[in-house]
C-alpha cells in the first residue's frame, strides 16, 4: 500500500491544503509533505493523528479498496455533443486519477474548447482526418497517424480546417476536460 499517495488523496477530497492538514494534525507541512511523497514514514500513533484530521481511522485507511473497473465499453462512455464537436469520455470518473482520456470528433470548420495554462502534459494521436493544434502562438498541423505531446504552460486548442470531421484521442494530465 502507498500510504503517502493514499494520505495526499484523502487531503484532496477533503479539500485541504499542506498547512491546513498541518495545523489539524499538529505536525508540521515539512514532515506532511514528505509523507506523501513517501520520503519518511509516520508513526502509528502520527498516522493515527493525520488521519483524525482527515476525518477517518485507521481502520477504515487499511481496509482493502475494491478492484476497480479497468477495461471500459462504448456501454461505458459518456458523450457530450457541443458545437462543432463532441466529446466522448472513454474512462468514466476518469477526473479521478492521474491522467484523462478523451475521444475527441472535430466537424469541418470547427475548434475544440480552449485548455487554460495549468502544470501538466498532453498527448493526442489524430486517429483520422487532420487538426491544426493551436499552441499559444504556434500552429502545427497534425495529420492522420500522427501524435502531438506538449507540456500545457500555453492556452491551447485544435482546429479543423479541413472539409472531413476528424477524430482524436486526447489525454490530460492532470484531468482537465
Amino acid at each position: 500500500m502507498d500510504i503517502g499517495h493514499k494520505i495526499k488523496k484523502l487531503r484532496i477530497q477533503n479539500e485541504l491544503t499542506l498547512e491546513e492538514l498541518a495545523s489539524r494534525s499538529e505536525l508540521t507541512k515539512g514532515f506532511l509533505s514528505q509523507v506523501e511523497r513517501n520520503l519518511t514514514s509516520p508513526s502509528i500513533n502520527t498516522l493515527n493523528d493525520i488521519l483524525e484530521a482527515l476525518g477517518t481511522s485507521l481502520n477504515q485507511f487499511f481496509q482493502e479498496e475494491k478492484d476497480e473497473k479497468s477495461v471500459f465499453s462504448k456501454d461505458d462512455f459518456f458523450v457530450d455533443e457541443r458545437e462543432g464537436y463532441t466529446l466522448n469520455w472513454i474512462v468514466p470518473n476518469a477526473q479521478k486519477n492521474e491522467m484523462e482520456p478523451i475521444l475527441l470528433e472535430l466537424k469541418s470548420q470547427a475548434s475544440s474548447m480552449t485548455i487554460d495554462p495549468h502544470d501538466g502534459e498532453e498527448f493526442g494521436y489524430v486517429i483520422s482526418g487532420r487538426v491544426v493544434l493551436v499552441d499559444g502562438e504556434s500552429e502545427t498541423v497534425v495529420k492522420k497517424g500522427e501524435t502531438f505531446y506538449i507540456k500545457g504552460q500555453n492556452s491551447h486548442y485544435l482546429r479543423n480546417d479541413a472539409q472531413a470531421d476528424a477524430k482524436v484521442l486526447w489525454i490530460t494530465t492532470p484531468p482537465l476536460f
